[in-house]
């Protein structure tokens, strides 16, 4: 307590003594030298009071924190005793309400034990009693088995039904004895059941080795050929297999057996078999609906497989990239490029693919109806459907792939027509960037799982031996094909071999073209399919998924010639393709417009795929337009929010000063007199009128050497790309609906796929003379963006020398001796025309020089003469320092414009050095030369020292002069 009472004591002296030290105003740097001041002003004196009453505040600060250091101690040990208090406190109330939980369950449960053991000592007395009766069926299973495992179904069918129609007898039916052979028979009527689909589904999909010699692999140069067979080919009476075996098929009598053949060696007659196996156990209405639901899944895993198998003979198949590095855009036109013989392994061998099951579906339709006809079957659509179903799925598939391999982003943003089928689940419209469910993210390795698999594969061993070996090998729903699949990009899931591009539209479609011909003779009689349309869907692909993607992708890689880092700077291979520089953006974009005219070149013609490039055409002109904005604008007002154009900017718009301009650029060296007087004294008006400030200039060289690669990228743009115009008599336009019906009708017979194709073929837009209209106009927007760019060139060269002018006649030219050196206007104004020129004669050619240049020297000039009553006073030293200005300024126009004078200035300025009475006696002499204006304010120049004295005499004499010698100029120009 003594150390707290001496503690407020301290307080209560510091408060009393130093209490303003406490003060927010008080300075302590203040204070520090008052103590050090030992005048009267000063607190010298209280230095050693200061020390001692600082000391004795630390000793009680000290004092105090060893007094509570011991309770805060004592403070945090009892908090950690209560804390632990509480958490066992919990921890035993946790306890009891367990314990009484399981209580609560022990007192709850009953003793089953005596219930089993009464149920199964009855069930072993029953056992004992049936064991004779049970003798009568031990032989059916093994003589079932046996037929199953030699594919003897119809054989098999027949054993099952016997052993059923015994089993279910009424004078054996209860007998408990026969359970499991009843449970075992019924099991095998639905495992029969599932073998006979799943056998019928290895040969729809090409899944038994039997099957390899249906379809053909892909050979190169296959492509050339408008129709393509397989292996299984033609025979030698002209006929294909399939057709051969729909002459010969008889439905009016049930199928009889051949058991000396093997029945999976001709697909045909194997799904003859199976099919008759399930119509005879009462399952075919159940197999029809298996296979309707499998459709969409059987049809992915071709996909899949066939897919794998490309890529596993094209290891590095997505180095088939669309653009080169250079970027160039690569279109696969030839005959050995990488990506064309990717896609061609791919289509042609999938599409040969397809044609099989499309013969398998055929023969299943017919096998069906002859079954339905002969057993007069009520329901026969619902049976008979399913080839409908497996065209409406081909054309998704192939509307998928199409898709796929011309998306650039990997989503799926249409689906054009109806929705093919209600089970085809693959056409569902989902987040493409999350994985779709697969069982193979099961942890395999788990004890729980492999108990069970080791369990199902012991009761199908035991139910179906040497039938289920690829049941056991792998759960179920998980294929081959899906164990390792890798989503990239793709609609549906399938790996893309190549790089999506819309250029790959020239590369599949002649695999599809040709498949669609062929599934002609496929499709059955009487199908909801008909025949000349089987190409009309390509027709809505064309218009509404390859379109907008082709917008998309044009979009997409328009954006690049105008938003990467380096589109507005410098093309470092500019001398391969123009005489000036020109930027990187403009030649990237011209190469694009070109890959597009060459795409366009391998489909049929539809106007609006063409609009679409002049589309994009108007856009880069538009962004072209922001650029050259964003370099001639100054900075953002804030009222506004928006910024004005520069002064050379402003004068380049329509207006007079552009008219003037624009004539003196087109009238060449003839009749440019005249139209340089003209526009001199319009400039020098409206600079006068709205002052040049140098936020009204570029001040930025890269600036200017931008400008100059803008309007050279605009010249050559325009040029290349007038050459691709191209009048056309196709008038097919999707964008208009009466276009619908006639381009549906000739569209496709207008391809020719072994047209040759190559990358020095000349490259043309075609257009109709309506959109020749437009296209014509973007190239006129072009030479007007170049032409306002030259012209801002023009003037703001011009803005600059007015600017420099006005800062130099700002100066001070009344001056107490002599100076040497010129005005730092003078220099900076040379710096800026030299680096003017050495940008100009970097980027543009001789002519566009020559006209930024020319008549420099007479604007110069003029503008000194016309400026110089922004002097306020001169005197002969000043008039010295100004004639070194001139002709500094003219020595350094020679640089730029050999022949460059300023005649009026000097003389200007040397009339002044010979005096006011000089001036008047020149006047009298040289009538015309000087207007009254500029002689008058020589006059006033003359006199500008004396009028500005501080002596009163001196002013007065002045003054007396001035009027004097201004009323003998008037006389001598019949002045008033």
């Amino acid at each position: 307590m003594a150390d707290n009472t001496s503690y407020q004591e301290i307080l209560q002296y510091i408060q009393q003594e130093w209490g303003f030290m406490a003060d927010d105003t008080c300075v302590p740097v203040q204070v520090a030298l008052q103590l050090m001041d030992s005048s009267s002003l000063g607190r010298a004196h209280q230095y050693d009071q200061f020390r001692d009453t600082h000391k004795q505040l630390q000793r009680a600060l000290k004092a105090i924190v060893n007094e509570h250091y011991q309770g805060f101690n004592s403070s945090l040990h009892t908090f950690h005793e209560i804390q632990t208090s509480i958490q066992s406190s919990q921890a035993r109330v946790r306890y009891l309400k367990e314990s009484l939980a399981r209580a609560k369950s022990n007192l709850s449960s009953t003793k089953p034990e005596l219930k089993t053991l009464a149920t199964s000592s009855q069930s072993y007395g029953e056992m004992l009693q049936a064991l004779s009766q049970i003798e009568q069926l031990q032989l059916v299973p093994e003589k079932l088995e046996a037929r199953i495992s030699e594919k003897r179904f119809l054989t098999a069918v027949e054993v099952l039904q016997d052993a059923l129609e015994t089993i279910r007898r009424p004078e054996i039916e209860n007998i408990g004895a026969l359970s499991d052979l009843r449970v075992y028979f019924s099991n095998q009527e639905t495992s029969l059941t599932d073998i006979l689909i799943e056998e019928l589904h290895n040969h729809l999909y090409l899944k038994s080795p039997y099957c390899q010699d249906r379809w053909k692999p892909y050979a190169q140069g296959q492509g050339k050929a408008s129709v393509v067979d397989g292996k299984k080919g033609i025979s030698v009476s002209g006929a294909k297999p399939i057709h051969q075996f729909l002459e010969t098929l008889d439905m009016s009598l049930p199928m009889i057996e051949d058991a000396s053949r093997n029945p999976e060696a001709d697909s045909n007659y194997y799904i003859h078999l199976l099919v008759e196996s399930l119509n005879k156990m009462g399952r075919l209405d159940a197999a029809i609906e298996s296979i309707e639901q499998r459709l969409p899944v059987e049809l992915r895993r071709v996909v899949d497989k066939t897919n794998k198998e490309v890529d596993q003979r094209h290891p590095s198949s997505m180095r088939g990239s669309a653009r080169h590095q250079s970027g160039k855009i690569d279109l696969g036109l030839g005959e050995n490029n990488v990506r064309a013989i990717i896609v061609f392994d791919l289509l042609w061998t999938l599409y040969s693919k397809f044609e099989a099951i499309a013969e398998g579906h055929r023969v299943l339709h017919d096998v069906v109806a002859g079954i339905v006809e002969r057993d007069g079957i009520q329901d026969a659509d619902s049976l008979t459907g399913g080839f409908d179903e497996l065209w409406k799925l081909y054309q998704s598939e192939m509307r998928s792939l199409l898709h796929d391999y011309l998306a650039t982003d990997g989503n799926v943003s249409y689906r054009s027509g109806q929705t093919p089928s209600g089970n085809n689940v693959f056409r569902i419209q989902r987040d493409r960037s999350k994985k779709m469910f697969k069982l193979q993210d099961t942890d395999t390795k788990s004890v729980a799982l492999a108990s069970e698999q080791e369990d199902l594969e012991s009761i199908l061993k035991a139910s179906v031996p040497g039938l289920v070996s690829d049941s056991s090998r792998r759960p179920a729903g998980l294929s081959a094909s899906d164990s390792n699949q890798h989503h990239d990009g793709s609609a549906t899931g399938h790996r893309l071999l190549i790089e999506p591009s819309v250029f790959n539209m020239g590369l599949l479609l002649p695999p599809s073209l040709s498949f669609l011909q062929r599934l002609k003779d496929i499709v059955p009689p009487g199908s909801d399919i008909v025949m000349s349309t089987l190409t009309s869907f390509l027709d809505d692909f064309l218009v509404n998924v390859f379109h907008p993607q082709l917008d998309e992708t044009l979009v997409d890689l328009g954006v690049h010639t105008y938003a990467d880092a380096d589109a507005f700077q410098e093309d470092p291979q500019w001398p391969t393709i123009a005489r000036k520089p020109i930027l990187k953006g403009t030649s990237t974009f011209f190469n694009l417009i070109a890959a597009f005219c060459k795409m366009l070149d391998t489909i049929p013609h539809d106007q609006a795929f063409s609009q679409l490039i002049i589309t994009q055409m108007i856009t880069y002109h538009g962004k072209c337009c922001e650029w050259y904005k964003a370099l001639v604008s100054r900075s953002q007002s804030k009222e506004t929010g928006e910024g004005r154009l520069k002064t050379a900017a402003a004068f380049a718009q329509p207006g007079e000063l552009r008219e003037i301009a624009a004539s003196l650029w087109d009238a060449g060296d003839k009749g440019q007199d005249l139209l340089e007087k003209v526009e001199t004294t319009l400039l020098i008006a409206k600079t006068t009128e709205t002052p040049v400030t140098p936020a009204d200039v570029l001040s930025d060289r890269k600036a200017i050497a931008s400008l100059c690669l803008l309007y050279t990228s605009m010249k050559w743009l325009a040029s290349k790309v007038s050459q691709l115009r191209y009048i056309t008599d196709t008038q097919a336009d999707s964008s208009r609906r009466d276009g619908a019906k006639t381009r549906q009708v000739r569209r496709w017979t207008l391809i020719d796929p072994s047209r040759p194709r190559d990358d020095t073929s000349p490259v043309y837009l075609p257009m109709t003379q309506e959109s020749a209209v437009a296209f014509d106009a973007v190239i006129e927007s072009y030479q007007q963006l170049a032409l306002t760019v030259l012209l801002t060139l023009h003037f703001e060269i011009k803005c600059h020398m007015i600017q420099h002018i006005e800062d130099m006649l700002k100066g001070v030219y009344l001056l107490e001796q002599p100076v040497n050196e010129p005005d730092s206007s003078v220099l900076a104004m040379n710096t800026d025309l030299v680096s003017f020129d050495e940008e100009i004669i970097t980027n543009l050619r001789e002519e566009e020089h020559k006209f930024l240049t020319t008549s420099l020297s007479y604007l110069l000039d003029s503008l000194l003469l016309s400026h110089t009553s922004r002097l306020k006073s001169m005197n002969h030293l000043g008039c010295d320092r100004m004639q070194l200005n001139i002709l500094v300024l003219q020595q350094n126009l020679r640089n730029i414009e050999p022949a460059a004078l300023l005649p009026l200035s000097a003389r200007f300025f040397d009339l002044f050095a010979d005096g006011p009475a000089e001036v008047v006696k020149r006047a009298k002499e040289e009538q015309g030369t000087l207007s009254y204006e500029r002689l008058k304010v020589l006059v006033e120049l003359c006199y500008s020292e004396g009028l500005a004295s501080k002596r009163r005499e001196v002013a007065m004499q002045a003054k007396r002069g001035l009027g004097e010698h201004l009323l003998l100029l008037s006389e001598a120009l019949w002045q008033t």
